[in-house]
């Protein structure tokens, strides 16, 4: 049993990795294509980039599935695989970007730096020149901070809240600036 819990928690790890490498170089190069739609304001629901979360969980429906077949440990694989998915969700989808109900801008400690780095994440416009990739790793804010600097001279501009967290603003205009 301890085993498997190791499996579990071995693959949520290996999956925060996976997703920043993923994230970086997939869905901010070629991938863009579904990954766009995250970086805009959305509109409904649902967004195109959840394409991904679909795909991730049928190779983890395919790998509890293998597992219980007899092709053990793919069952813990496939479930650290759906772990990390909820933790996604929680964090990610919830907490950042506010597609649950519940509402909270975390003030302190871990969630407080992760909420920041994704939000500086969003900072940028388009796919090129964005800063930490993680979902649920967050580098320090001030590294985050020189990072942007850095690539972009200290000239960003400043964006609509719904863009950055994702909320429904189909009222703007979208070629309407802020400066």
């Amino acid at each position: 049993m301890l085993f498997n819990i190791f499996i579990v928690v071995l693959t949520v790890v290996a999956m925060e990795i996976f997703s920043i490498v993923a994230h970086k170089y997939v869905m901010h190069g070629f991938g863009w294509g579904w990954h766009k739609s995250h970086h805009e304001a959305r509109s409904g629901w649902f967004e195109k980039n959840d394409l991904y979360a679909v795909v991730f969980a049928g190779v983890a429906i395919a790998l509890i599935y293998a597992g219980t077949r007899g092709h053990h440990p793919l069952e813990w694989i496939g479930a650290g695989m759906t772990a990390y998915g909820f933790l996604y969700f929680v964090a990610h989808d919830g907490l950042v970007h506010r597609r649950w109900p519940f509402r909270y801008v975390p003030k302190s400690g871990y969630l407080k730096r992760l909420y920041q780095a994704h939000r500086m994440h969003h900072a940028v416009e388009g796919k090129d020149g964005a800063v930490s990739f993680g979902f649920l790793y967050a580098p320090p804010v001030e590294t985050l901070k020189q990072q942007l600097q850095a690539r972009h001279g200290g000239r960003l501009q400043r964006r609509h809240r719904g863009d950055a967290t994702g909320a429904p603003d189909a009222a703007r205009p979208p070629s309407e600036s802020v400066n």
